[in-house]
């Protein structure tokens, strides 16, 4: 897709008119007076959150919004391959992958032999992401569409949610002896009603409210770390230049100092630019300079000479200052938590390296289930305990990764660096699969098993994002992606992988009764824990209507057929998902898959007793 060329527009370019295309405002609407869930703040960790829980029509779900209306422009823009994965859960991946701008290959640039006078010159080309890492691509795309296509999944859900806009959170108490345990008091800010406060009563709040959140404050909570006092610069422009790659992705160090991280934008036209501004003193924050855009476009110029950089358009900018900072915990009670944070409210850091935004979704994507199976009375409330320690522990090596690739630019940058270009390449390379979100592994836990049995299916790491792989479904012949069907449904996955041993009938029965333990009478047999089958034979030597009851189920009111519980390899494209993902052929293997898409547990088939122990640690017998 083409667009921006005459200047950036916002909203959905698939939409001619420019005034249709950004919509009409949000209304301020009415809040209830209690609800299950509050969140506050719809930045990209809270309308994840809303969109999770708008999947269940049963729990009350509001989330309030200080600014006016959606965001049009501007902010994060780097979509990691991971979260792709997780979009594809929420149904709109390939919305972004077919508007998005494709990160296909890196360009590195030095500080040309000559000496400054002559600039600089490439120094290296890379391939962005490995082969096979996952099925999606790295991707830019600009915050707010992301945010358009969560609030289409929140208006189409079962829950119907639109945000409140205009409310500013003005307090918040907790008292544990009632049901809805919260209390916040809300100060309206839209014209006709300023200053006027609503109080609202949760059973939880969840605060996705920034770097300066306000619900992070009630708690008690605050962000500690420090800073490399260093400013930068950030802008979306619309440009004509002579630099040769300004359609990739590239990191710049230039011998005058200063470096570049240049990202292009979708469209095809407008591209982003970081680049390096003043340091700063140890006492002063960036805002005291009063650097302008100006500054901005003057610093970047500077680092692509002798390369011209005409600015035509500036569709948002602004100016930050390097800093790694993170909240000791991230909700506000270790025994009974009724309050969290999330993304920038518990953990900031540089945007250089393309996570913020993609951590904070992930953040918000390990609650959302969690919250949903505790207010279904699937799960104790102490599952939510392990929020804050799963999601600690990631924030810490995010901040850890930005602290040293920020570092690395900036000191690779200065006058006489006796640091070698290369290196920001190769460090660059070594850690490709944390940048493209897929090195996130969950320590072990109640979620997440002991690692005896890995050896039975080596490309299902427990605790790390369940690897998706190409598969045949049995009942229609369609070729898929088998980590597609984990959809963000709050169910657990168990993948039945079949090994030439494995006798499926007698494995389907006692998994069956494992699953209804668990399982509410009335409801459909899948409605907890999703069972599916991944056998060896190619899909046109079986008989779907010879598959066990659990793989074959009948649903619903009328007892209809499942033909979507059997999957076999993609032989005829020679992409055996029992080879690409190391399945022990003849013993097999079952797979658990976390309601967020983690491997929660790897045992043999017949380990029944194991696998009925695992659910038990997390679900409530029904």
């Amino acid at each position: 897709m083409q667009f921006h060329l005459d200047g950036f527009q916002p909203g959905d370019p698939d939409i001619a008119d420019p005034v249709a295309r950004i919509g009409k405002p949000g209304s301020p609407g009415t809040l209830p007076q209690t609800t299950d869930v509050l969140i506050v703040g719809s930045g990209p960790a809270g309308l994840t959150l809303a969109a999770q829980l708008a999947a269940f029509a049963d729990i009350k779900t509001c989330i309030v919004e200080q600014k006016s209306d959606r965001l049009l422009r501007g902010q994060a823009d780097g979509v990691a391959c991971r979260t792709v994965e997780m979009f594809q859960a929420f149904g709109f991946a390939e919305r972004v992958v077919r508007e998005a701008y494709w990160v296909n290959e890196t360009t590195f640039w030095k500080p040309a032999a000559g000496g400054p006078i002559d600039g600089i010159m490439r120094s290296g080309r890379i391939q962005d992401t490995e082969d096979g890492l996952s099925e999606f691509p790295h991707v830019i795309l600009n915050q707010a569409r992301i945010h358009d296509f969560y609030l289409d999944v929140m208006r189409n859900s079962p829950a119907r949610i639109e945000p409140h806009y205009s409310r500013k959170l003005a307090g918040l108490n907790v008292d544990r002896t009632t049901t809805h345990p919260v209390t916040v008091t809300l100060e309206r800010t839209d014209p006709g009603h300023e200053g006027e406060i609503e109080t609202i009563r949760a059973r939880y709040v969840v605060g996705c409210d920034g770097a300066r959140s306000a619900t992070r404050k009630a708690i008690g909570r605050t962000l500690e770390g420090d800073s490399a006092n260093q400013a930068w610069g950030v802008m979306d422009i619309l440009a004509v230049t002579d630099f040769p790659d300004i359609r990739f992705k590239c990191v710049i160090q230039s011998p005058n100092g200063g470096s570049v991280v240049l990202i292009p934008r979708e469209g095809g036209y407008m591209v982003r630019v970081y680049v390096e501004m003043d340091k700063l003193d140890s006492r002063e924050r960036v805002a005291d300079r009063k650097l302008t855009v100006d500054d901005v476009i003057a610093a970047a110029q500077k680092v692509f000479a002798p390369y011209t950089l005409d600015v035509k358009d500036v569709a948002w900018w602004s100016v930050y200052e390097i800093g790694q900072r993170m909240c000791e915990r991230f909700d506000d009670d270790a025994t009974t938590p009724h309050v969290f944070i999330a993304g920038d409210a518990c953990h900031t850091h540089s945007p250089k390296a393309g996570q913020g935004m993609n951590v904070s979704m992930q953040d918000a994507f390990n609650l959302g289930w969690k919250l949903a199976a505790v207010l279904h009375g699937r799960s104790d409330a102490d599952l939510l305990r392990s929020y804050s320690s799963e999601r600690h522990a990631i924030a810490k090596m995010l901040i850890d990764f930005d602290r040293e690739w920020a570092s690395l630019l900036h000191e690779a940058s200065k006058p006489g660096s006796t640091i070698d270009p290369a290196e920001v390449q190769r460090y660059f390379v070594q850690h490709g699969r944390y940048t493209a979100g897929t090195a996130t592994r969950y320590a072990p836990s109640v979620l997440t098993g002991a690692s005896t049995h890995q050896h039975l299916a080596t490309g299902f790491e427990i605790g790390t994002r369940f690897h998706s792989a190409p598969v045949v479904r049995l009942g229609d012949a369609k070729p898929i992606e088998l980590g597609h069907v984990v959809c963000a449904d709050g169910r657990f996955r168990v993948m039945i992988f079949a090994g030439t041993e494995t006798k499926l009938d007698a494995v389907c029965t006692e998994l069956t009764s494992v699953v209804k333990r668990f399982t509410p009478k009335a409801a459909d047999i899948d409605s907890v824990i999703d069972v599916r089958a991944i056998l060896q034979a190619g899909h046109r030597t079986l008989d779907i209507t010879s598959m066990p009851p659990l793989l074959f189920p009948t649903k619903g009111k009328f007892g209809l057929r499942d033909y979507e519980k059997a999957f076999c390899p993609d032989l005829k494209n020679g992409r055996d998902i029992f080879d690409l993902r190391g399945i022990d052929r003849l013993r097999g293997a079952l797979v658990v898959v976390r309601p967020d898409q983690y491997v929660g547990h790897v045992l043999p088939v017949t380990a029944i007793d194991e696998l009925s122990a695992y659910f038990a640690g997390v679900l409530r017998v029904a």
